[in-house]
């Protein structure tokens, strides 16, 4: 893996911006890949060993995605919407998995790590950078329930929704009264009152 300066530039780079959540993201996914015993998860032959679970949807969630190179697409990058500063790491091959949690007390810590810098956004950054791993994070070991349809590779399984008939992949359906169901057809929706609408320029394609 690279060295923590190289990653946290890169890091920001693609992120957008240097924060000190971008800190603390890459000491996260740096830990969190030494726990399970991987150097270097981009490399071809790591980059299928692992899965990632990320609690929160904040800029050290981009920063742990982005030194891991865990994707949604790649099914290899799994979202919680837990609110919660913390990423699981889960060795496919080992099956060693572990959660890495941001505490809150390195916040109120940041001060004596870095009492020579005022502001208060900056003294965080720097801050985070020299606590130990030990300050910074607590660690749980943990167990993770892995079916065939949370893993990474091809579709494994496509069924229609009784509603609406749209298909659904990878046993994500409801089963309502023994049939299935796609969730936007059930009252867990992230939207309400979708409607069908013909616009104009549908015709569009790429040049």
């Amino acid at each position: 893996m690279l060295d923590f300066e190289t990653l946290l530039k890169s890091s920001s780079l693609a992120h957008g911006h240097l924060c000190s959540g971008q800190v603390v993201g890459v000491r996260m996914a740096m830990l969190g890949c030494r726990l399970i015993g991987l150097e270097d998860p981009q490399c071809h032959s790591q980059i299928k060993k692992l899965i990632v679970f990320i609690e929160m949807d904040r800029c050290a969630g981009d920063a742990v995605a982005h030194v891991t190179g865990v994707k949604l697409g790649r099914r290899s990058l799994k979202f919680m919407d837990y609110g919660i500063m913390a990423a699981t790491f889960i060795n496919l091959e080992t099956h060693k998995a572990f959660r890495v949690i941001s505490t809150e007390e390195a916040r109120d810590l940041a001060l004596v790590y870095a009492p020579d810098i005022a502001d208060r956004s900056a003294q965080q950054l720097t801050a985070y950078k020299r606590m130990t791993d030990s300050v910074l994070f607590r660690v749980q070991k943990v167990n993770i329930h892995l079916d065939q349809y949370d893993m990474p590779g091809p579709t494994q399984r496509k069924v229609i929704c009784s509603r609406c008939g749209q298909v659904v992949r990878d046993q994500k359906e409801v089963m309502i009264d023994n049939v299935p169901v796609c969730r936007p057809c059930t009252e867990d929706a992230y939207f309400s009152q979708a409607c069908e609408i013909a616009w104009g320029k549908m015709d569009w394609i790429p040049q």
